[in-house]
């Protein structure tokens, strides 16, 4: 065996490493060597489908936080012995990846999709994710994932299409999937509808507008909306407005002349707000448009679909909004119909989270889905309470709890789902339409003579035949919907659908290997990792598709990871050059530190903040572990662990420390890894390795060597942290172990090794050596000089003697002193720990007087800055006005600086 690199190089070692574990099949649960098969674990299953990335992305930090995690928890499980997935995938991101062709077509040859028509626009796409879409696959790799790529999928390969239409003929022969005239989220720059979830709502400081409407004032901070406002609504309750009757007619005065105005009185109103009277836009808001559908109001279009006024304008009809708005409320100024404008007016303005533009609500017919409606084959319940009931029942788990709240008051605001989109690229609606000319019934659909519940007759009114099947129809004069489905349609299918369904949905048996059987064998999946910021978009959908379509849950557990964050708390942005590539980190510092920054020091739902130190110090901490791999080697010989044994009763005190240490780790991290508490796990092992194996075990092996017990140890210490250090354990690996570390058993819990007693000894002997060292800190003795110690051991006297060579070695001490009990020594410095008087002899080994004087300008000094932080802290002007993370940090920093005067007076009274 080759004598390992003074420094580990992640660049030298990784790609080879991975390429090794990938051409090894073991990946793939199907194809794991008999000997992994067959431990504690055999008969279990672990199982997570990856969330997939943007085809067209590259990998980014909430990737790379999600890879991390879902990696720690496949080679974890896959060491325990369970039959353990990890199926990847890509997402075609319907919107996003049209957008980015469009783009890209527009700067290389000045074409739009419509000049290219929808045919050879979806043959540019898919040339453009053919080059991109191994990108992302790639960078996954990268990352260390340990998935099956023999089972990769593809939001929009024909397996996953298949079950996206096989789900929406279930659901439209249920009646859950209806066509019908609602109020929608309209974005006109990309001329598309999209979802609630979608929208997102950014806060802009605009004017708002008071206007005079016969005898009431509304407002309004959109008066490019108000042509055909011809109701003005206010609450039943409302005592200002009593006289007024519902339903009374009232002649007013407004934008393009006389109209005749109808009240309407509705409990929706805030009788809070502005005036408690207002005129309603029912095709442009999606409130107004309730209470028109409450009280059978007229419904009229003011603003078009490109986001231009409509006739009922007047003289504005084809402007933009942003063009018409001030003119608008001049002629209004000019009718003496403008009460007063707030310039201050704070109002949340919809954007298109995919796209970025302004969104616009009209009233389109679309395809939603009903989740009011009672499913027979789900005994009656609507898709709402099989969504509640799959969580609240405890069948699934959301870490951290919190947002079981949050999903539960989703849920209850929940209206129906609007799932078609006005774009070319994704899964197309498999609805058909043609002229009743043609009349023909194909079979595997439905067809049907007349609409149900508000749906349309397709792209024409002639259209009179519909048909809903999985396949095409056949025969003559069929046109499909031109509108594609929403994409989170189709991924909210995606535990099941990735895992063979619906074609081996019948067919599976669990227990038995291949993807025939992967339903059965790996469905509901173990656990959903992803961030808090897609509960809604994804999560939720998965859990109402797979409760319906299986009457199962998707996952047992949904593990919601934070936002991270600058090292300020800052949301990482282009316009704040403040963004970190993981992939550039991996370069600079090895894909396992990346993977440790991005782990540690977190806790599930809360952002993290990220820096280049903390990559860099995790950094140092895989060249701890590398260079203790060296010093493992030299004292072993570079034999495998298998060629040690040792004996549990003939160990040192040290020895037994460390023996019953390490396995109170294993314990601990398996426990937390069980509770997927990755930060936790992760602290407790690097503290072990760190301040107990490294800064304690490994130094009194230098005087008690002991190469069996060395090994072992080490070797077990490679398992626990190869779930979190992939690479660098690996690559360690086959100097201690065969075969790969990948699938070797995940340690146990040994009975025989737990000594709580030699664990307090041992931490009797720390503290003595930790408060001599001390002692020499504090008197600036040199490191490589000698001393003395007395020290009156009481109780522990005994103990003390028996490991005076330890001490004598760990402290630097050359005389030592052991007594029951005594008296201190003339000019000496002094501590006690846990009952033991340790005493150091200060005569000969310092100046007294150079050393007093330096004490006396030291606390001078250290006095001084303490005046200054009591000072600022009795302050009550900095105490209510500045942030309290500061006056957290000042009130810390004064509790250090009393701890330092009172240690240095300490210091000069053991030199009178």
């Amino acid at each position: 065996m080759p004598e390992l690199e003074k420094v580990y190089n992640p660049k030298a070692v990784e790609d080879g490493i991975y390429e090794k574990w990938e051409k090894s099949g073991y990946f793939n649960p199907d194809k794991l060597p008999r000997q992994a098969k067959s431990r504690q674990g055999r008969g279990k299953s672990f199982s997570i489908v990856m969330p997939p990335p943007n085809v067209t992305g590259t990998l980014h930090l909430g990737h790379a936080v999600m890879l991390a995690i879902e990696d720690i928890l496949i080679r974890y499980h896959r060491m325990k012995g369970e039959r353990t997935l990890w199926l990847p995938g890509t997402d075609h991101a319907a919107i996003a990846t049209q957008t980015k062709v469009e783009k890209i077509l527009k700067e290389r040859e000045g074409k739009t999709r419509h000049d290219l028509g929808r045919e050879n626009f979806l043959v540019e796409v898919d040339k453009f994710i053919s080059e991109t879409r191994g990108v992302i696959k790639n960078q996954i790799r990268k990352m260390g994932s340990s998935c099956d790529w023999s089972r990769e999928a593809y939001t929009l390969d024909e397996p996953r299409s298949r079950a996206v239409r096989t789900v929406f003929k279930m659901m439209y022969d249920d009646g859950l999937i209806y066509r019908g005239e609602r109020i929608v989220n309209w974005d006109p720059a990309l001329q598309t509808t999209v979802s609630d979830d979608e929208v997102e709502w950014v806060e802009q400081k605009i004017p708002f507008y008071y206007f005079k409407y016969g005898p009431f004032v509304i407002s309004t901070a959109r008066p490019e909306t108000k042509f055909g406002d011809k109701y003005v609504v206010m609450h039943p309750d409302d005592k200002r407005y009593k006289k007024y009757k519902h339903g009374e007619k009232l002649t007013v005065e407004w934008i393009n002349g006389q109209i005749t105005a109808t009240v309407i009185k509705d409990k929706a109103i805030d009788m809070d707000f502005g005036t408690g009277a207002m005129t309603i836009t029912p095709w442009h808001d999606a409130t107004d448009f309730e209470i028109a559908e409450r009280h059978n109001l007229d419904k009229e279009q003011i603003i078009d679909f490109d986001g231009k006024l409509l006739p009922i304008a007047g003289e504005f009809s084809g402007m933009k909004i942003g063009e018409a708005r001030e003119k608008i409320v001049e002629k209004l100024r000019a009718k003496g119909l403008v009460d007063h404008i707030d310039e201050n007016y704070v109002h949340r303005v919809a954007i298109n989270s995919r796209g970025e533009g302004l969104i616009e609500p009209q009233i389109k017919k679309q395809w939603f889905v009903d989740v009011n409606k009672p499913v027979k084959r789900r005994g009656g319940k609507t898709l709402k309470k099989l969504m509640r009931e799959a969580v609240a029942g405890g069948k699934i788990k959301i870490i951290p709890e919190r947002f079981s709240k949050i999903y539960f008051h989703w849920i209850d605001n929940l209206r129906d789902w609007n799932i078609s989109r006005q774009i070319w690229f994704g899964h197309r609606v498999p609805v058909w339409y043609r002229t009743p000319s043609l009349q023909l019934s194909p079979p595997g659909g439905e067809s049907v003579s007349s609409p149900r519940r508000g749906e349309d007759k397709g792209e024409g009114q002639n259209c009179e035949e519909i048909y809903v099947g999985v396949e095409a129809p056949k025969g003559d004069g069929w046109k499909q919907d031109p509108d594609t489905l929403d994409t989170w349609f189709s991924s909210g299918l995606w535990t099941f659908s990735t895992l063979g369904w619906p074609t081996f949905a019948k067919t599976a048996t669990a227990g038995k290997p291949g993807p025939e059987n992967d339903l059965a064998n790996f469905h509901p999946t173990s656990v959903l990792e992803t961030g808090y910021d897609i509960l809604f978009f994804w999560i939720a959908r998965m859990i109402l598709m797979t409760t319906y379509v299986l009457g199962d849950i998707p996952f047992h557990n949904v593990y919601l990871h934070g936002l991270i964050r600058d090292e300020k708390g800052r949301k990482m942005s282009k316009s704040l050059g403040n963004i970190i590539d993981p992939l550039a980190e991996i370069e600079k510092y090895g894909t396992d530190a990346v993977r440790l920054s991005l782990v540690l020091g977190t806790s599930p739902g809360n952002d993290m903040k990220l820096n280049d130190e903390k990559i860099a110090g995790f950094r140092n901490f895989t060249n701890k572990l590398w260079n203790m791999g060296r010093y493992v080697l030299a004292q072993t010989k570079e034999q495998k662990v298998s060629s040690f044994k040792f004996q549990v009763s003939k160990l040192t005190l040290a020895e037994k420390w460390i023996l019953s240490r390490l396995n109170g780790v294993v314990r601990e991290v398996t426990d937390h890894l069980d509770k997927f508490e990755f930060s936790q796990a992760g602290e407790k092992l690097r503290a072990f390795t760190w301040d107990e194996f490294a800064d304690w075990y490994i130094e009194i092996n230098k005087i008690q060597p002991n190469p069996s017990l060395l090994i072992t140890l080490y070797s077990l210490l490679l398992k626990l942290w190869h779930p979190f250090m992939p690479y660098v354990t690996e690559a360690l690996w086959p100097n201690f172990g065969e075969s790969l570390l990948m699938i070797a058993d995940w340690p146990k819990v040994e009975k025989n090794w737990a000594d709580k007693k030699a664990e307090k000894d041992f931490e009797v002997l720390k503290n003595v050596v930790v408060a001599i060292r001390g002692m020499r800190a504090d008197y600036k003795i040199e490191p490589a000089k000698r001393v003395s110690i007395e020290m009156y051991g009481g109780t522990k006297t005994k103990l003390l003697e028996e490991q005076a060579g330890v001490i004598k070695t760990l402290a630097r001490v050359e005389n030592l002193v052991i007594k029951k009990s005594g008296t201190k020594p003339e000019w000496s410095a002094g501590a006690v720990v846990g009952g033991v008087e340790i005493y150091l002899p200060l005569a000969g080994l310092i100046d007294v007087a150079k050393e007093k004087a330096r004490l006396e300008k030291e606390l001078a000094e250290a006095e001084k800055y303490l005046e200054v932080l009591e000072n600022k802290l009795s302050n009550k002007a900095f105490i209510a006005n500045a942030p309290k993370e500061l006056v957290a940090g000042e009130k810390e920093k004064l509790k250090l600086q009393k701890e330092k005067v009172n240690k240095i007076k300490e210091q000069l009274k053991s030199l009178e």
